[in-house]
């Protein structure tokens, strides 16, 4: 059975990324100058797959990226692609918000449901971003696409990956860099039948997260739970 290729790809850097800030819907960032050069050397360097048809999340910085990754290309946006939207925690940090509010922390265990003021749980951010999926898969299948990529944001492709992705790893483990990502596959029985993707390779085509500030997280994660 003939299977449908997608590669999830981060959007580039921003102001926000570099200053460590939870920057989701709520904020239509563009891109940085540096993050602009990132996309650019990456292209210069690797080897992205160019697609028959590409799905853009509607953020400014998605848009960006994909017109520097993919010159050219006709695009359509996929709104529900759109990075989760923080609420009362948009634009503070990681650790601000470990130190000062205790509603973060609520918010980082699933099981507690917690929907932060003005934004989303992470039931609903879950059932937008797979609702997202199916719409792009829907239409590939409907129309014979076999190769595609969709623009998107780093919470987006981890969380989808973390639910649905063979082989089964924790979110920690789907953390991808800014213009970078990871190529799934499905067929229409795999998907029809059980919403289920493989992974098959780390984007761009080359790209080593060995070397990355992603992999010293993972490394540490790792460390911690031995």
């Amino acid at each position: 059975m003939r299977s449908f290729k997608l590669h999830l790809i981060r959007h580039g850097l921003t102001e926000g990324n570099l200053k460590g800030l939870y920057l989701g819907s709520g904020t239509d960032m563009p891109l940085c100058e540096e993050g602009i050069q990132r996309l650019e050397k990456l292209r210069e360097d690797f080897s992205y797959p160019w697609p028959q048809k590409l799905y853009v999340s509607p953020m400014k910085r998605t848009v960006q990226t994909a017109e520097i990754i993919y010159p050219d290309h006709d695009y359509t946006i996929v709104t529900d692609l759109r990075e989760c939207n923080f609420g009362e925690f948009e634009g503070k940090t990681f650790s601000e918000l470990m130190r000062k509010d205790s509603n973060f922390a609520k918010w980082l265990d699933p099981k507690s449901g917690y929907c932060p003021e003005g934004g989303e749980s992470s039931a609903d951010f879950a059932q937008r971003c797979v609702l997202a999926l199916d719409e792009i898969f829907s239409d590939m299948m409907k129309n014979g696409v076999y190769e595609a990529a969709a623009v998107t944001h780093g919470g987006v492709i981890a969380m989808l990956l973390t639910i649905l992705a063979f082989p089964r790893k924790p979110t920690s483990q789907w953390t991808s860099d800014n213009g970078c990502g990871f190529t799934v596959s499905t067929t229409i029985e795999m998907w029809t039948r059980d919403h289920a993707l493989e992974v098959l390779q780390i984007l761009p085509v080359g790209y080593d997260f060995s070397h990355s500030d992603v992999n010293k997280f993972r490394k540490k994660e790792e460390e911690s739970d031995e």
